[in-house]
Parts: structure tokens; sequence; C-alpha cells
């Protein structure tokens, strides 16, 4: 498949035909969240016309969601790389999973014992983890260096015989910056430690395999995937069980439902499955994951490509500074954040947004990442990132308005 025929997919996006001031609008603010397909807010709405009911009754669209709701964990589990599809649970969104695993996983835990989090991060992988901070749990956190990697020696400084538990990022929504897992997973099975790892910023770019990664837990959000809002947690087989989670008494206790709390939003779990399939449509493959694995190397192709040219772009102009690891041969995720001189970033992003040029400014929940950086008191970053809808025009015209500002 060549990048034009990647490119085709726009018409399948509603709002990329929206315009301003008689500009198209440019969705270049995809690593806050994705544009959504037509299959998948057909799959929601055929859900509402037609299944609309709760889970486990003896009649037909309780047995059809029933049905809904056993096939999208099969395809999430596709889509993670896990083998099982009871490895997947749902909930309203990744951070209130991440706090209802970190209480869960507390209870087992004594006083004095530690986590690690990295200063990279989003904070729905560090606040979960600081909160229980009030229990005596003792919080370390690596440090972040200039060029926006995680300093490894730091990393193994930070674990010891007391951490029960590492959490990280696999790439920032902030810099683009993809970590070093294996390193984690290595460092936190020698002393016996669990590893939780935040994919949101990665999962809309990269093949997720959570067998190789060799996770405890991950977790995910569908709307940065081209689905709608909807939090996904893989847990490794069996262990899920092991923990005290937040539940009611009459819920079913086993994994993947000892997590969930009340009903499902099962019409957007309608388009988290069709979303997945989405994005398996552009592979060639006999099943579900050999399909995904051969679209994300097209999808992951073209994105870098886009990317890769906006980066070199702003690098030509004077009065821009480029935050983040280059695009080198190194994995990195095509998200570029810059600061302008003398502009501050929510004043770029609004005259860019005149333009129909929808870029974001400021520290994206990744606040630890953008004051380690000494940029917080100066507004954060102007960022921008590429998916697979994303055109290299779109990004030469983000280029011309930044010179021009």
């Amino acid at each position: 498949m060549s990048i034009r025929e990647l490119t085709n997919c726009r018409p399948d996006f509603p709002a990329l035909a929206r315009t301003r001031a008689g500009h198209e609008l440019a969705f270049l603010d995809g690593p806050a969240g994705s544009q959504v397909p037509a299959p998948v807010i057909d799959a929601m709405s055929d859900y509402y016309r037609t299944s609309n009911a709760n889970t486990h009754g003896f009649f037909q669209t309780s047995r059809e969601t029933d049905a809904l709701m056993a096939r999208a964990r099969e395809t999430v589990a596709r889509f993670l790389g896990s083998e099982d599809g009871k490895t997947v649970s749902f909930g309203a969104s990744m951070t209130t999973l991440a706090f209802s695993l970190s209480r869960a996983l507390a209870r087992g835990w004594a006083e004095g014992d530690e986590v690690v989090i990295t200063a990279l991060d989003h904070e729905a992988n560090r606040g979960p983890w600081l909160r229980l901070e009030e229990r005596g749990i003792v919080v370390r956190e690596i440090a972040l260096l200039p060029d926006g990697r995680l300093d490894v020696d730091d990393f193994e400084r930070q674990i010891n015989e007391r951490t029960r538990l590492v959490a990280m990022g696999l790439a920032s929504n902030a810099l683009g910056t993809v970590n070093d897992v294996a390193r984690a997973r290595r460092l936190a099975s020698e002393v016996g430690a669990h590893l939780v790892l935040d994919a949101v910023h990665y999962a809309p770019h990269f093949a997720l395999d959570v067998e190789a990664l060799d996770a405890d837990f991950l977790l995910c959000s569908a709307y940065k995937f081209y689905g709608p809002h909807v939090g996904v947690l893989y847990s490794r087989p069996g262990l899920l069980d092991t923990i005290d989670t937040d539940r009611l008494r009459m819920q079913d206790q086993a994994a993947p439902y000892r997590i969930e709390t009340g009903t499902q939003n099962h019409a957007a779990i309608a388009g988290v499955a069709a979303a997945i399939e989405y994005i398996a449509s552009f592979g060639d493959g006999e099943d579900l994951r050999s399909a995904l694995l051969d679209a994300f190397a097209q999808i992951g192709e073209h994105e870098r490509e886009v990317a890769r040219h906006l980066w070199e772009r702003f690098g030509r102009l004077r009065k821009v500074t480029r935050w983040g690891p280059g695009f080198g041969e190194e994995e990195r995720a095509p998200t570029v954040a810059i600061t302008i001189d003398g502009m501050r970033p929510e004043e770029a992003a609004a005259r860019l947004g005149e333009q129909g040029l929808q870029v974001w400014d400021g520290d994206f929940y990744a606040i630890r990442a953008i004051e380690s950086l000494g940029l917080a008191d100066a507004g954060g970053v102007l960022r921008t990132g590429v998916l697979m809808y994303n055109t290299i025009e779109e990004v030469d015209r983000l280029a011309d308005a930044v010179a021009a500002l």
C-alpha cells in the first residue's frame, strides 16, 4: 500500500471537511485525540438503533449486548497482542482505571514500600501513584534529561528491594520520546516489582504486543486511535484476580469484570471494536492481528515521513526551538513540540487557530516534563501531532504560518 492510498482515508472522517473563515481545518491536534471515521460512528449509532439493553438478560437485545461485549474484548485483545479477551477490562477513561488499579494494588502493600514513576509521564500515570504517599508509600521519580529522554543511570538508582511497582509511559504525549521499556522490565523483574505501562500516546502509532513487552498492566484510550472515549486496561492473565479492587458484592468477581464498576458504555465499546477493525482494513493479513501489524507498518511509515518533514521545516526557522529527540534511527512518536522566541504558546496557538490550524499549547498534563525543561512559567510548548489522515500539505501550511508569526 502506498502513502497516497493511505491518505485516501480522509473522506472517511466527516470532520475533515470543516472550514473556518475560508480555511480548511487542519486537525494537527491528534495527540489530544483523533477524529472519528464514519464506520465507528455507524457502529455506535447502530447499537442505539437496534440493541440498546443491559447485559445478562434472557431476551434478544440483552443477548446481543452480551455478544457485543465479548466480541469487543476479543478484538481489543488482538489489538494489544493478547490471546485472551479476559485480559481486557473497560472503564470511563485511562485515568479512572489507573486510580482504581493504584488503590487495589496498594491494599497489598505496607508502609515504606516504594513505587517508581518518571518525570516524563502524563499525570494519569503519576497522580494515582503519588496519591499513595498519604498511605505511607514512598514514590521515587526518574529524572528527565534536557534532550527529552529519561536518565537511564537515575533509573537504576531509584529501584531497590522495596520497589513494588514501576509505572512508565511507552511514549511521551508532550515530546514524542519512546522509552526503553525492555530496561524497565528487566529492572522491575530483578526486584520482583510489577510493571504498569501507559500506552495512550503509543497505541495510535505503533503495533502493541503486551506479551513481548511482558507488561503486568497496560492502559490506553480508544479516543486516541480513532474511537470514542473509553479506557482500556490489560492485565496479565490471572493477575487481576489476585488484587483487591473496588467492586460491588453483586459484581462478577473474576477478571476482566473485577475492576469494572457500574454499567459499561456499550455503544462506545462497539465503537472501540469498530475503530480497531477500521485500522486493520488498511493492512493485509489472514486474520485481524496480522492485518493490524501490516496496517501499523503502513500508517507508521506515513506518519513518520510527515512528522519528520515538519521537524525539518521547523529546524530551518531561526526563532523556533524544537523540544524532544530528533527523528533519527531510534523509534519516536510523530509528535513535534516547539517554542517561538518572543511569543507565548497560547498566543501562537490562537493565531494559528484563526487560520484553521488546530494545534495545542501548554503542558498537556505532562506538567512534570514541562517543569523539568524549565518551560512551565513560559506557558509550556506549542504541540502538533500527525495521524494517518494528516498530509505533507497540512504541515507545510503550519510551518509557513509559524514562519509568518
